[in-house]
């Protein structure tokens, strides 16, 4: 009987040990991309426990075009980015689902442009996103909506499966930042790029043939985002972010189709496709690559102009009257601006 027993304890502790040393090894061989800030975006949310009054959601249009920092400065509106590249609006949906159980914001801003997706785009991509993600029913919920045909489900529970291949690219500072996973590399969401690479004005590309209307699976999960928002009581305002470039062009038809979409629901569409003197945009200062995405001083430019409309149109709260959650703020503007400057 002793014997049993011992016998089924050291298999016990084996099972414990290989069962470790796999995830272990799965979490080095997956994090083998540290040095791709988008692929660790999301995660830097779970650190948090502040309730915010905007949650902004969607590709890369919000976390590098809207910098909470400046919202709060000169509006005193509390808000968190949550955003992931090419974050699919499947993906945004239960992410949401995931943000709202943990704070109630009274308002989410959603960007359009991932409804041009019908489907998962790139697996490497789609996993940037759903990797980031902590084990939720929302995150396997997350992950059955974007697995493409060749994807296994219990590579997402068992990493070492899917990034196998991995071993030659190791180093030290791998094994050393295998749980590193966590480590805030954004300013509430938005991930800050400083360099300066104008548009090229000489590109005379024409945009692709356009898809007649937005695919019907992406509509569908707006429409589970609209309900989910008016069920808890939030308001849903939808927004195109401005860019300059053929890669990330918006149709005129698509943009109709949200406006239509917006009046059906009730809901504020704000599309910034053309509005870049009103906003200050200036593409040969405020784009880090050559106008697909607005680098820090084009982000602030954008997130003052949006800023008013949150204030003025949505009702907004000013909270730079509330001394306890200045001084939570000022540190977070005071961690902004040491990176814009150069002292991070």
């Amino acid at each position: 009987m002793k014997k049993r027993i011992i016998r089924i304890i050291s298999f016990a502790l084996a099972l414990v040990a290989v069962i470790g040393v796999t995830l272990y090894f799965g979490a080095v061989l997956q994090d083998a991309r540290l040095d791709n800030r988008e692929g660790h975006l999301l995660c830097g949310y779970y650190d948090t426990t502040d309730s915010r009054d905007v949650i902004f959601i969607g590709d890369c249009e919000v976390y590098e075009g809207f910098v909470p920092a400046t919202l709060f400065e000169e509006y005193g509106i509390t808000s968190y980015v949550r955003g992931s590249s090419q974050q699919t609006v499947w993906q945004s949906y239960h992410i949401l689902e995931e943000t709202l159980e943990r704070e109630t914001p009274k308002a989410v801003v959603f960007n359009v442009l991932a409804l041009h997706y019908g489907e998962t785009p790139q697996e490497s991509i789609s996993r940037m996103s759903l990797e980031d993600m902590e084990w939720s029913k929302h995150k396997l919920d997350a992950i059955l909506a974007s697995m493409t045909e060749e994807e296994s489900l219990i590579s997402y529970f068992l990493p070492i499966l899917r990034y196998h291949s991995r071993w030659s690219e190791l180093d030290g500072d791998d094994f050393k930042h295998a749980f590193d996973k966590h480590a805030d590399i954004t300013h509430q969401g938005y991930l800050m790029q400083t360099g300066i690479d104008p548009v090229d004005t000489t590109d005379n590309r024409q945009p692709d043939d356009m898809l007649e209307s937005l695919p019907y699976r992406a509509i569908e999960y707006l429409d589970k985002m609209t309900a989910l928002c008016k069920e808890k009581g939030i308001e849903l305002i939808l927004v195109k972010a401005p860019t300059n470039s053929i890669r990330y062009y918006w149709y005129p038809e698509w943009d109709a189709q949200m406006v239509s979409y917006a009046e059906q629901n009730s809901l504020a569409y704000y599309s910034m496709i053309g509005k870049d003197e009103e906003i200050g945009l200036d593409w040969s200062t405020d784009t880090y690559d050559k106008g697909l995405h607005l680098n820090v001083y084009g982000a602030e430019k954008v997130t003052s102009y949006f800023g008013k409309i949150l204030a003025e149109n949505h009702n907004m709260p000013d909270h730079r009257t509330d001394a306890e959650l200045s001084a939570i703020w000022d540190e977070r503007i005071d961690a902004y601006y040491k990176e814009r400057n150069g002292e991070k």
